[in-house]
């Protein structure tokens, strides 16, 4: 089963990745968290994207692209996998449809948290709020300014993701305003769906 998380930062994708790892058994393959890997590993293309990394500069498509076939390789994502963090924009998916119709696979569901943006930067405050009021270090990026930057990146960028899963007809649309546990489960019975 492969699963595509899309929604606009702060809609609770971390939380509900989380929760599809633990009941489904799927790793959760985070774009960042591969790319760290293939540098440790010292892959040949891990060893390129250092290079890119090193001069400050984005690795390309192609390289994390490269990154996840090597990943969706190994033994543990035989069963499926969540991917988190890609594909981003509509070249991506393409790429990643490609890679996944070589290995004779195909992404089963996109599921697309939707919430109210504007209840967004309220829980963005709460974060903020409930942070410092346990006397910890709040995020760096845990402030409105980066927050809207980072909401307006999503919709020009990965919202047009949307029409483009839904004319495959993969798109799932979860209500991601409920309590975290309506949400889960909206998402299980989707997923159970799927895996049958």
């Amino acid at each position: 089963m492969i699963v595509i998380f899309l929604g606009p930062p702060g809609a609770g994708k971390g939380t509900q990745a989380a929760h599809i790892v633990e009941r489904y058994g799927i790793p959760q393959l985070s774009t960042g968290d591969m790319l760290r890997a293939a540098v440790a590993a010292k892959s040949p293309v891990g060893l390129k994207a250092k290079a890119i990394m090193d001069a400050g500069n984005l690795v390309s498509d192609d390289i994390v692209a490269a990154i996840i076939e090597e990943r969706i390789e190994a033994d543990d994502c035989a069963p499926g996998f969540l991917l988190d963090g890609f594909p981003r924009t509509i070249p991506q998916a393409e790429m990643l449809d490609a890679i996944l119709t070589k290995k004779e696979r195909a992404v089963d569901a996109v599921v697309e948290l939707r919430v109210d943006e504007a209840a967004l930067i309220d829980r963005l405050r709460n974060r903020i709020k409930e942070t410092k009021a346990r006397g910890e270090e709040v995020r760096a990026d845990d402030n409105e300014e980066t927050f809207a930057k980072r909401l307006d990146v999503y919709r020009e960028q990965t919202a047009p993701l949307i029409p483009y899963y839904e004319g495959q007809g993969k798109l799932r649309a979860v209500d991601g305003m409920q309590t975290v546990e309506a949400v889960s489960a909206a998402i299980d019975a989707i997923l159970d769906q799927i895996q049958g």
